[in-house]
């Protein structure tokens, strides 16, 4: 009874020890990798090359430069549609303070409407990110 539980964990010992082996040696195959052997594709299924650490920066700046021009511009729309506002504003009030009580223009009502138009144009473009 004792050879045998000694045989079992004699057994057991070289099974934990040789298995792992065989399964590293199993798993190393001639095949190279996939990305080895083709060249890189793109979505449009045309060869790519590996990236460029150089054309990655190059790339970043140019994304950089973009975002900032595409702030300015943004912030220049901005600046011409609030003075827009402010004059169409001013003239809304000017045409309320002309009219009395009984008599409301249909110029004053599309004026208003013409000054929401913009005001909410200028709401979505502040909230605009990029």
């Amino acid at each position: 009874m004792r050879l045998l539980r000694n045989s079992f964990f004699a057994v057991l010992l070289i099974a934990g020890i040789l298995l792992p082996v065989a399964a590293g040696l199993g798993a190393q195959s001639s095949v190279p990798p996939v990305g080895a052997t083709e060249p890189m594709r793109g979505p449009a299924g045309r060869r790519v090359s590996p990236p460029d650490p150089v054309e990655a920066q190059m790339r970043a700046r140019l994304e950089k430069e973009a975002a900032k021009k595409w702030n300015k511009e943004r912030q220049a729309a901005l600046k011409k549609d609030t003075d827009k506002l402010l004059e169409l504003a001013t003239q809304l009030k000017q045409q309320v303070d002309k009219s009395n009580e009984n008599i409301l223009s249909l110029d004053v009502v599309k004026k208003a409407e013409e000054i929401e138009k913009l005001a909410h144009s200028v709401r979505e473009k502040m909230k605009s990110v990029n």
